[in-house]
């Protein structure tokens, strides 16, 4: 018992650690500007100071407007990402045609380029297309991705041949395999993937800094900028209100959907 309680004491420490920043964002937003650079920091504030949240959500430069876009894009790339990664996992899974696992693997290296260089070539191809400066910039390319295509092949090639080979013998076509049998086994890795892809989709800055200009279009991370004092600095108190309102989605997801996240990566054999 001893020793368990020694092993703790690290854990404790590196969990208090990662949990500062968030302690420090939640005071400052319940702090006056002038209080937020205090030294020595002062932790509990005093006075509490709940204007900071009224002011995000119903003044004018409230968060609400770029918080349901956030959600908008979010939504449709996760349910597009779900729909693509399923289909595509499968067919590299279990269908046999010419060239599979060689496509499979040249599809899987364009992981290896950096997002961000992909940024000015997309910056042109959706100016020719009429999408430059709409969410539609945002959720298309978030539709298609490497990983959530390798995570749905790795579940659907440890599932047994046998379940396909019976449903077969039955008379289902491969449709009916996919949509009948293995579907629904792949919930928990569909539910990791799900958070993944929200949670990168929530908190993406890059990619709608380049492609949305209009600041009526703007997402939650481009809107959090907008939240200045008199002398146009950064007002603290205004953007960790701000902050602290963003992060919400985020935990309601991972909350919810916690277990089948753990119980997604041991299906994978991700550690």
């Amino acid at each position: 018992m001893s020793k368990k309680w020694w092993w703790g004491i690290p854990l404790w420490i590196l969990a208090l650690a990662f949990l500062a920043p968030f302690a420090w964002m939640i005071s400052t937003a319940l702090k006056p500007d002038v209080d937020a650079y205090k030294i020595p920091m002062q932790w509990i504030p005093n006075p509490f100071q709940w204007d900071n949240f009224t002011t995000v959500l119903t003044g004018a430069t409230s968060v609400l407007p770029a918080f349901g876009r956030s959600i908008f894009v979010a939504v449709l790339r996760v349910a597009g990402e779900l729909i693509t990664a399923t289909m595509a996992g499968y067919a590299f899974a279990r269908m046999s045609f010419k060239g599979r696992d060689k496509l499979f693997l040249l599809y899987l290296a364009t992981a290896i380029i950096p997002a961000q260089l992909l940024l000015v070539p997309r910056f042109i191809y959706f100016q020719k297309l009429g999408l430059y400066d709409t969410l539609w910039a945002l959720i298309l390319p978030g539709m298609f991705t490497v990983l959530g295509t390798f995570l749905m092949r790795q579940f659907f090639i440890s599932q047994p041949a046998e379940f396909a080979e019976a449903a077969r013998m039955d008379g289902a076509n491969e449709w009916r395999v996919f949509t009948r049998i293995y579907l629904p086994l792949a919930t928990p890795v569909m539910s990791a993937l799900g958070i993944l892809a929200f949670v990168w989709s929530w908190n993406d800055y890059e990619t709608p800094l380049v492609l949305i200009s209009n600041p009526d279009r703007y997402t939650l991370p481009l809107s959090l900028t907008n939240f200045v004092d008199e002398q146009g600095q950064i007002a603290p108190g205004l953007t960790m209100a701000a902050s602290v309102i963003s992060i919400v989605p985020v935990l309601i997801v991972f909350v919810v959907l916690q277990r089948r996240f753990i119980a997604a990566m041991t299906h994978t054999g991700i550690k």
